[in-house]
């Protein structure tokens, strides 16, 4: 039987929020040196660091042993639905354009833009994959940015870091800008402030990672040789992300600034060409790098051949086929139909009232349109309070409809018939797709399970209040618990539930703009999100590389923390009369 009314208390070490804070860091210690020192497969690393948080729960924080367990599997839940639905629908489609063959008319399409690997980064990566993210969220973005760019030729863990350094810059905006609503709803901000601030902030880290991707694929040369396309990928991106989310729609911010950053490339390449054409060089990768070998459209390495050179011949043969090959412009609209049926799905599901509706707000309350069927339930045997008393909500929202995954499966059904895919084959698909997602759906629900367990005890909230103590250097760190929320739940929302409001708390304590901390919180999460497990997971198994996680958390880390360090400096000047212009004005946030 579960034990009732269990209240954190967040200085459970001799009274002490600092002692207490070296305990509660310890689950994500034991996971980023599991993960980037000793190399574990990140299900197992998740796996050890959930226990430890356990048992730091039940032994230093005193939850009955239950509640952490129960905690844990509310947090599991979580990242199976809503998290790996969205995963396992969007891989699922990408399957069925590499069954039918319309995936190599698409990267035949892309490549007839460029056929630079460079170039090819910023704009499948960082355009295209900024759509995904715009429409669907999570990992969606690195998975199929990741396999795209194998199938254009990159090696495996090039593909999957470039995926990873560039899903930054449009996570505080993707799924339809759910993260900036959820920091809203927990902090009572307007929604329209929020957004506008972090159109503020994240549009000028944007002009730094379309050049970050140039180098990583090919060093201070391609930095030499490509930094004009990389430039305009970049200002472009960030004017619009910028205009819309200050004056048109911060929902669609991330839409608008994907396309008009593909656009302005694919014009901008029509009239600039590099010096040369960069491509992959003959030599493997190495051991920490990984075989550049072929894999198989689930991403799994083919066997029983020397895969450096199976990779050369393959990528050879492909582009000399590739040469020969002319796709008519129906073959071409097939290619990009089921990309067209996710955002004409999405736009009408998220911006037509009648068919959007409203939520429910409670448990029990019923709602409109697709939210009719949208139900709210008490997590079962789960009753936590905070400090102060107030209950903390142990809420489970199950919206069959409307959640981002369900409409992926109904662009995916719409997309069985534009591509002429019958049921048969697409339910092989679909199984196909489970399997080759079986351990990043483990390793996700893991990690969701250990945020859960460290935000429920009050682990979570021990390292945020003991942060915000900093006073007015608080601005220095507020995006640095954004960074933390997301690298343990892998989800800007999630962080965002976490430290939105105790970003507000810290900011009137230090008599900082709450508007300027609360999105601070959400810029500076998009920073994590390429060293959270679950996303270096989903990139791993999108490669070929599950179990390697570690090689990917070293490649990423340095990326990481100089851009996160980067965003603490800008908001910090965003906090002083420096750069205070540019904080919007939100009359009912001041202290």
């Amino acid at each position: 039987m579960f034990l009732a009314n269990y209240q954190q208390d967040y200085s459970p070490v001799g009274d002490s929020l600092g002692l207490s804070s070296i305990v509660a860091i310890l689950p994500l210690l034991v996971l980023f040196v599991l993960l980037g020192v000793v190399r574990m497969k990140a299900w197992l690393a998740s796996l050890i660091s959930l226990v430890v948080a356990v048992v730091l729960a039940v032994a230093v924080y005193s939850m009955p042993v239950a509640d952490a367990l129960n905690s844990g599997l509310l947090g599991a839940a979580f990242g199976f639905f809503p998290i790996m639905w969205i995963v396992i629908n969007a891989i699922w489609i990408y399957n069925l354009t590499v069954e039918t063959g319309h995936f190599d008319v698409l990267r035949r399409s892309f490549a007839s833009i460029s056929d630079d690997q460079r170039v090819q980064a910023i704009i499948i990566a960082f355009s295209f994959g900024a759509l995904m993210e715009a429409l669907a969220g999570f990992g969606t973005p690195v998975a199929i940015s990741a396999v795209m760019l194998i199938a254009l030729g990159f090696k495996p863990l090039k593909a999957a870091t470039v995926a990873l350094v560039a899903n930054t810059a449009p996570v505080a905006f993707g799924a339809i800008a759910v993260p900036i609503t959820t920091l809203a709803g927990v902090t009572g901000l307007p929604v329209d402030d929020l957004g506008a601030m972090v159109g503020r902030q994240t549009p000028i880290l944007a002009l730094f990672v379309p050049l970050a991707l140039v180098f990583i694929v090919d060093g201070r040369r391609g930095l030499r040789q490509t930094w004009p396309p990389a430039v305009v990928c970049g200002v472009s991106f960030a004017v619009f992300q910028y205009l819309s989310s200050n004056f048109w729609s911060v929902p669609l911010a991330d839409i608008v600034a994907a396309l008009a950053s593909a656009l302005a490339v694919l014009v901008f390449t029509r009239l600039w060409h590099a010096e040369e054409t960069y491509q992959e060089r003959d030599e493997d990768e190495g051991l920490d790098g990984g075989s550049s070998g072929p894999h198989t459209p689930g991403g799994e390495p083919a066997p029983g051949r020397d895969e450096s050179a199976d990779s050369q011949v393959l990528t050879r043969a492909r582009a000399d086929a590739d040469r020969d090959i002319h796709d008519s412009p129906l073959d071409v609209f097939k290619a990009y139909a089921p990309y067209l049926a996710i955002i004409v799905v999405f736009v009408l599901a998220t911006r037509v009232p009648a068919i959007t509706g409203k939520p429910p707000t409670s448990v029990g309350a019923t709602g409109t349109g697709l939210e009719s069927v949208t139900h709210i339930v008490n997590w079962p045997g789960l009753h936590i309070l905070k400090a102060n008393g107030d209950p903390v909500a142990t809420t489970f929202k199950l919206n069959y409809l409307s959640a981002a995954g369900s409409l992926l499966l109904i662009a995916g059904l719409i997309s069985m018939v534009l591509i002429q895919v019958g049921p048969r084959r697409a339910l092989r698909a679909y199984g196909r797709t489970l399997d080759q997602l079986k351990f990043a759906v483990l390793t996700v629900m893991l990690v969701l399970g250990l945020g859960y367990i460290m935000n429920e005890s009050g682990q979570t909230t021990t390292l945020g209040l003991w942060v915000a103590g900093a006073g007015g250097a608080f601005a220095f760190l507020s995006p640095i618990l954004g960074w933390l929320g997301v690298a343990v739940t892998g989800s800007d929302t999630s962080s965002n539930s976490l430290f939105g409001a105790l970003q507000i708390t810290a900011a009137h304590q230090a008599g900082l703009s709450p508007t300027l901390m609360a999105a601070a919180n959400s810029s500076g999460g998009v920073l994590g999100k390429m060293i959270s497990p679950q996303n270096l997971a989903i990139a791993a198994a999108a490669v070929g590389f599950e179990g390697r996680e570690g090689i990917l958390f070293r490649r990423v880390i340095v990326w990481s923390v100089v851009f996160m360090l980067f965003m603490c400096v800008l908001v910090y000047l965003q906090s002083t009369p420096v750069l205070d212009w540019m904080v919007v004005d939100t009359p009912a946030s001041t202290p």
